[in-house]
C-alpha cells in the first residue's frame, strides 16, 4: 500500500505559504495606496498610538488657524471700509473748502447737499464694511473674539462706530461762515478718528498673520512628528511588492506542481 501523505504534505505547506504571502502582498499593497506603514493599532500598536496625539492636536490647530484667516478676513473688510470712508472724507473736505469760497446763496446751498450725499455715502459704507456677518465699523459696532490656542487663550479686536454720527460728522447747510469752519474742524477730527481706528486693525491684522504662521508650522511639525512614526517608505514598499508578487506566482506554481503530483500518485492506484 502507497502512503500518500507526502504529496498532501506538500499540497498543504505550498498553500499555507502562498496564503501567507497573499497577506503580505495585501498590505504592501494598502501601505501603497495609504503611504502609511501603520494603518491601525494592529500593524503597530505603539506607533499608532504615539501618532494618535500628534495628528489630532495638528487637526485642532489647523481649525484654529481657519479660525483666525476668517477673523483676518473680517477685519480687512473693517479696514476696506475704513479706506473707503477716509477718501469719502476727502471728497467731503474739498467741497468744504469749496463752500468756504463760495458767497451765492445758491452754490453754498448746492455745495451743503454735495457734502450731506457724501455723509450719507460714508454711512452706507460703515454699514456694508462685514464679512461672514460680524461688521467692526458700522453704528453699535460688533465685538470680534478670536481664539487662538486650544488652551482659551484669545485675542478681542473690539470694533469702533465709524459712521458719521460715529465719527462726529454732522449734516451742514453751509447758511454761514461758522458753519463752514465747524464743518472743517469736524472734519479733521474724524479724520484723525479714523486714522486711528485703522491703525488699531492693522495692528490686529499683524499680530494675528503671525499667529498664522506660527499655528501652521506648529501644525506642520506635529504632522510630521505623526507622519516619521506611521509613513512608508514608498520606494522600499514597492520594491517589496513586486518580490512578494514574484514569490506568489512561484507558490501558485508549487502549488499546482503539488496538486498535480498528488493526482498522478492516487491516478496509479485508482
Amino acid at each position: 500500500m502507497v502512503d500518500s501523505v507526502g504529496p498532501s504534505s506538500a499540497a498543504k505547506s505550498a498553500l499555507q505559504n502562498l496564503k501567507r504571502v497573499s497577506q503580505q502582498t495585501n498590505q504592501a499593497m494598502d501601505r501603497l495606496n495609504t503611504g502609511l506603514r501603520v494603518n491601525n493599532r494592529l500593524d503597530g500598536a505603539q506607533d499608532f498610538f504615539a501618532s494618535h496625539p500628534l495628528t489630532k492636536s495638528a487637526t485642532d490647530l489647523t481649525k484654529i488657524k481657519d479660525q483666525v484667516g476668517q477673523a483676518i478676513n473680517t477685519i480687512q473688510a473693517a479696514s476696506v471700509g475704513l479706506g473707503g470712508i477716509s477718501d469719502l472724507m476727502d471728497q467731503a473736505r474739498a467741497v468744504t473748502l469749496q463752500a468756504q469760497n463760495a458767497s451765492d446763496s445758491t452754490e453754498l446751498a448746492r455745495l451743503a447737499e454735495q457734502f450731506n450725499q457724501v455723509r450719507n455715502q460714508i454711512d452706507r459704507i460703515a454699514t456694508d464694511a462685514n464679512f461672514g456677518g460680524i461688521n467692526l465699523i458700522k453704528p453699535s459696532p460688533d465685538t470680534l473674539n478670536i481664539a487662538l490656542d486650544d488652551d482659551a487663550a484669545s485675542l478681542v479686536v473690539q470694533g469702533a462706530d465709524s459712521s458719521s454720527a460715529g465719527i462726529g460728522l454732522s449734516a451742514r447747510t453751509f447758511g454761514s461762515a461758522t458753519d463752514i469752519v465747524a464743518a472743517l474742524a469736524d472734519l479733521s477730527s474724524a479724520l484723525t478718528q479714523i486714522r486711528s481706528n485703522s491703525n488699531s486693525l492693522a495692528s490686529n491684522t499683524r499680530l494675528l498673520e503671525s499667529r498664522v504662521n506660527f499655528t501652521e508650522n506648529l501644525a506642520n511639525t506635529l504632522e510630521q512628528g505623526a507622519a516619521h512614526l506611521t509613513r512608508t517608505d514608498l520606494n522600499e514598499e514597492a520594491a517589496s511588492l513586486l518580490s512578494l508578487q514574484t514569490r506568489q506566482a512561484l507558490g501558485a506554481n508549487a502549488l499546482r506542481i503539488s496538486t498535480d503530483n498528488e493526482r498522478a500518485v492516487l491516478g496509479l492506484f485508482g
